[in-house]
């Protein structure tokens, strides 16, 4: 495999950061339409539920078992694969928080305690629809995916399977487990699980185009 410059190194960590932005928007409207966790999060909340329902231990958050779970699909890749983990998948851990709490701020008064159910949806379906665009730009700029999403990333390249359907059963899986753990789901896991893999298999190729063009555009001697 070629060695990539610096500033085709930094191109594409730009492009994944630019990506991170749009998919933590859509996770923003996601999480202010409070109409259930998203997959991997009903995981997240299941695994900390029963944790701390076993062990009492304060220290346990669902943060910490966040991290903890990224960790170990880390840890699995590094022995499965290791190519799949980049200096983007690390940038996603640490940056994903940041963007959310700074989009929660100013989109906050587009959601009033009486919203309508069908506004909630909307915005809801909205975000899945913005969140999976974003994905896929992450995805494509090949500097890095965040841990949970790599998960159905490596399972459709090994498996030779269109990332759509490897993406809902994944979710699929996530609310499962997380639900048989004491995981909240609501009408928003149902929609997320569903929406976010075949638009997600719709984006992929269309931003694949555009990265490309990207890096041909500022990077020449790209072919």
């Amino acid at each position: 495999m070629k060695k990539r410059s610096y500033q085709e190194t930094a191109l594409r960590i730009l492009i994944l950061l630019v990506g991170l932005t749009i998919a933590h928007l859509g996770v923003t409207l996601f999480l202010l339409s409070d109409l259930g966790a998203d997959p991997f999060n009903v995981l997240v909340q299941g695994v900390y539920r029963t944790s701390s329902a076993l062990t009492g231990w304060s220290i346990l958050t669902h943060g910490r078992i966040h991290i903890i779970l990224c960790f170990v699909i880390i840890l699995i890749l590094l022995f499965a694969d290791r190519s799949y983990i980049k200096a983007g998948t690390i940038l996603c851990m640490i940056c994903g928080g940041p963007i959310i709490d700074f989009f929660t701020i100013f989109l906050a008064p587009l959601f009033p305690e009486n919203s309508p159910l069908l506004y909630k949806i909307f915005m809801l379906a909205l975000g899945c629809v913005i969140l999976a665009y974003g994905m896929t730009i992450v995805i494509k700029s090949d500097a890095g995916t965040g841990p949970n999403d790599l998960v159905a990333v490596v399972i459709s390249d090994k498996s030779h399977k269109p990332f759509s359907i490897v993406r809902i059963v994944v979710d699929a899986t996530f609310v499962l487990v997380g639900f048989l753990l004491g995981g909240a789901v609501g009408i928003g896991t149902i929609i997320c699980a569903g929406c976010v893999g075949p638009v997600a298999g719709v984006f992929l190729p269309f931003n694949e185009k555009i990265v490309q063009n990207i890096l041909r555009k500022f990077l020449p001697a790209i072919q």
